[in-house]
């Protein structure tokens, strides 16, 4: 069986320093990238598996513009920062440092959407060692063999591609989607608020939570968070 051939992060690194790469390294840019690239690439992995396992499609987006989930992107910016420093290292160490980062991000996403909005998109309370039914042992096992995946592929893989964007795009690109990830999360949390409060029967008392009631109706935000239960 032929190896698989990951792309080398030392020959990345050092190309990012030779063209002076606006996402040299793990800067501002570089990190919004990968928050940016993962709140994607996790959508379209869980709805794969999705469709593997429950053959039906089922919408796994977290915000309402867009195929954007931001649990997968805080996910890959812990994974780059926790594990960034530990790529030569034993893979033991890598599994351990990522199960650790995998679940604390899981487990503080969960208890913030809680906290906020008095909802929950998962619940592992029926499966065994699970910790207020936030995360669970086989998770976490799942979260550190991902850290492998990563350190060796995924974000090698994601420097390769960064590296693409021209310096002269780059920038001012990154400030662009910022911008809307930012707005997109706002319109995100307040469609989620009035959802929560046409529950309780309130009237909309200003143009946004009327906007909310005219273009995101509870039919409409029950497909975009499929999972979310109240």
């Amino acid at each position: 069986m032929k190896r698989i051939k990951w792309p080398d992060i030392r020959a990345i690194e050092r190309e990012e320093h030779e063209t002076k790469s606006f996402a040299r390294g793990l800067n501002f840019y570089k990190l919004f990238w990968i928050f940016f690239i993962g709140c994607f690439l996790g959508v379209v992995v869980e709805t794969l598996w999705c469709l593997l396992t429950r053959h039906h499609y089922e919408s796994r987006v977290g915000l309402i513009y867009g195929p954007f989930n931001l649990v997968y992107g805080f996910g890959a910016l812990a994974m780059a920062l926790g594990l960034y420093h530990l790529r030569s290292k034993r893979d033991s160490a890598v599994i351990l440092a990522g199960a650790v980062i995998g679940s604390i991000v899981e487990y503080i996403c969960s208890l913030v959407q809680e906290l906020l909005f008095g909802t929950v998109s998962w619940d592992y309370s029926a499966m065994p060692f699970n910790l207020q039914g936030r995360i669970n042992l086989l998770y976490s096992l799942f979260w550190g063999f991902l850290a492998i995946l990563w350190v060796k592929g995924i974000y090698p893989w994601m420097a390769k591609w960064i590296l693409k964007i021209p310096n002269r795009v780059g920038k001012p690109l990154t400030w662009v989607l910022l911008v809307f990830m930012i707005f997109n999360s706002f319109m995100s949390a307040a469609a989620v608020g009035r959802w929560a409060e046409r529950r309780e029967q309130l009237p909309p008392s200003n143009v946004l939570e009327q906007y909310m009631d005219d273009h995101y109706p509870d039919a409409r935000m029950e497909k975009i968070y499929a999972n979310m239960k109240w």
